[in-house]
């Protein structure tokens, strides 16, 4: 600018061109001779000199320079890094704990919750416990607390019965969460929790098919019941949320009762289980540590309410025709529905006299199928073609078979 003594000279860089100076039409009678004019424009021309290419060299070079520069101690830094490995990834594990550690502690400390007793014995004492997640996502004050207990001398298999929508789900997902949370050494949404040594926590809950492994609903449900029959020990805790409802009624029954038998008598751990299958109550006269608990319900005129609170005892009705209004389901196929209800009920197809045959616990008896060739019961079964009969003409066969078995 001194040299020139234009005022306006500006300095300019852009990909085509690299630097370039601009000067305004006004002042091109004063451009230097040595100016290379490279472009012009409506109100400027630009130019290049031999020094400013030097200069311009000089910058691309520094700036590759750098460039080159960065990237090698990005790969000393690496190197370096690298030979510390271990000790790198120590450190990132211990803060890792103090993080967890700091934000549940900070989780306690807002919230209130308790520190729990941890003992050797095989039980389970939770009392006003909640879950520690949906508490939060509700309003303030409006999460009924529920309390837990399971002990060998008065009850080890807990069944839940009750309408859908009223808390069976929470309530056993808040006990497990509980117990795991107890293991991590955290305090516990809960009063007061005791709470046995756990070795494994198994989980039976949720309906939903693998389409990609060519597995159904209830094929996922059996893989799942059988990775608890098969693992499961007298330390673990078992949450079963609906065993069999992926198949038929008495397929579903059947094998909802066998596995609770087997998880009662054979295996012996904590287990609570959430079903609507309202035969299996009956178990609490035959099996010992068997316990039945129920959401409890209030009537109204104008439908029900759910209390959301836990209380022993069996569930007498779903209320499923209820929750399918509450979910907006068209008028006339609730009425329909209550209707065909009504008739199920009035025809008896689980009528006391059936449901006493089912309910019953069956003894086991060691003998020989083929013990007696001339006996004319064993004699139908054989000539029996199940395919052309339904399950309700099998059901009355049976049923009178058991009659003719108990009159012999």
């Amino acid at each position: 600018m001194a040299r020139t003594g234009i005022s306006s000279l500006k300095v300019g860089f852009n990909q085509v061109f690299g630097y370039f100076i601009e000067i305004t039409h006004t002042h091109t009678a004063k451009v230097p001779p040595d100016y290379q004019r490279k472009q012009t424009l409506k109100n400027a021309e630009r130019y290049i000199t031999p020094e400013l290419k030097e200069q311009e060299e000089k910058v691309l070079n520094a700036q590759e320079k750098l460039e080159k520069c960065e990237y090698e101690l990005f790969l000393q830094l690496r190197e370096l890094a690298s030979s510390h490995t271990l000790e790198l990834m120590a450190t990132a594990e211990t803060l890792a704990i103090a993080d967890v550690l700091c934000s549940l502690a900070e989780l306690a400390s807002e919230r209130g919750w308790t520190r729990p007793q941890i003992v050797e014995k095989p039980i389970l004492d939770i009392v006003d416990g909640k879950h520690p997640v949906l508490e939060q996502t509700m309003p303030s004050g409006t999460f009924v607390p529920n309390s837990a207990s399971l002990h060998p001398e008065h009850g080890m298999f807990l069944l839940i019965t009750g309408p859908n929508m009223g808390g069976k789900s929470v309530y056993i997902r808040q006990v497990a969460l509980i117990t795991l949370l107890s293991h991590v050494g955290s305090f516990v949404p809960a009063s007061r929790a005791i709470v046995g040594l756990t070795d494994r926590i198994f989980t039976r809950v949720g309906a939903s098919d693998e389409l990609g492994r060519s597995q159904s609903t209830f094929m996922v449900e059996m893989t799942e019941a059988a990775n608890i029959l098969n693992n499961a020990t007298a330390s673990s805790l078992v949450i079963l949320d609906e065993i069999g409802r992926g198949t038929s009624t008495y397929d579903g029954v059947s094998i909802a009762w066998a596995i609770t038998e087997h998880l009662h008598d054979k295996v012996g751990c904590r287990t609570l289980f959430a079903t609507h299958y309202h035969e299996l109550a009956q178990l609490e006269e035959s099996l010992k540590k068997f316990k039945n608990l129920r959401v409890c319900v209030r009537e109204t005129p104008t439908g029900i309410v759910f209390l959301h609170r836990i209380e022993a005892g069996s569930a007498d009705q779903s209320y499923g025709i209820h929750v399918a209004q509450r979910a907006g389901v068209p008028r006339p196929v609730l009425d329909r529905a209550r209707t065909i209800l009504a008739d199920l009920e009035e025809r008896h197809l689980l009528s006391n006299e059936q449901e006493g045959a089912l309910i019953r616990r069956p003894k086991i008896i060691q003998g020989s199928l083929f013990a007696s060739t001339d006996d004319p019961i064993l004699a139908s079964l054989r000539e029996l073609d199940v395919a052309n009969f339904s399950s309700d003409q099998l059901l009355d066969l049976i049923i009178r078979w058991q009659k003719d078995l108990r009159k012999g």
